[in-house]
């Protein structure tokens, strides 16, 4: 077994267990990320060692902290909008220290679609699709609208999704298309 194969292992248990408890409780545990952001550069510099020596360690462990970087960006932005929450963006930067920059960015990509296209058919299950949708229209006609003629809306009024499963699913696509024999 190649060394990337065994991330993409460590990435299908990290986003399973995360997937788990996200779905279970609302919440992924801190330990869960952390852990994983800790290991995966030092894990990264191990296999680089093993496989081509010292140079190769210091540039495993790089692609994994840059993988940190790059699947971290665009989830603090959302954090900050309070479009996703905290554990999320914790998780996406643990799966980037693990399957680094190309297909940390890539399974991200995937998490997002996955995202986009189950929350219209729970919606849809829980009839809450067309409140939804108006609720958006809502927020994009605000954006475009003076201060003073603004709708807001209230918590009560969005819809919430753990984004812990959609990461999950996302990770298996990402092993299906970077397994190697």
């Amino acid at each position: 077994m190649y060394g990337e194969q065994y991330f993409l292992l460590a990435a299908i248990l990290v986003a399973g267990l995360a997937a788990w408890f996200d779905w279970r409780t609302g919440e992924i545990p801190n330990w869960l990320n952390f852990g994983a952001l800790a290991v995966a550069p030092f894990a990264h510099a191990g296999f680089g060692v093993a496989r081509e020596g010292w140079g190769a360690a210091g540039q495993g462990f790089a692609f994994s902290i840059l993988g940190v970087i790059t699947c971290g960006v665009i989830p603090i932005f959302l954090y900050r909008s309070g479009a996703i929450g905290g554990g999320d963006v914790k998780l996406l930067g643990a799966m980037g220290a693990i399957l680094r920059p190309m297909i940390g960015i890539e399974m991200e990509m995937y998490s997002f679609i996955v995202a986009a296209l189950y929350a219209p058919v729970r919606l849809a299950y829980e009839g809450k699709l067309l409140k939804t949708l108006g609720n958006s229209l809502l927020l994009v006609r605000n954006v475009f609208v003076p201060k003073a003629k603004r709708r807001e809306l209230t918590t009560e009024m969005m819809s919430e999704l753990r984004f812990g499963p959609s990461i999950f699913v996302a990770t298996l696509i990402a092993l299906l298309l970077h397994w190697r024999v």
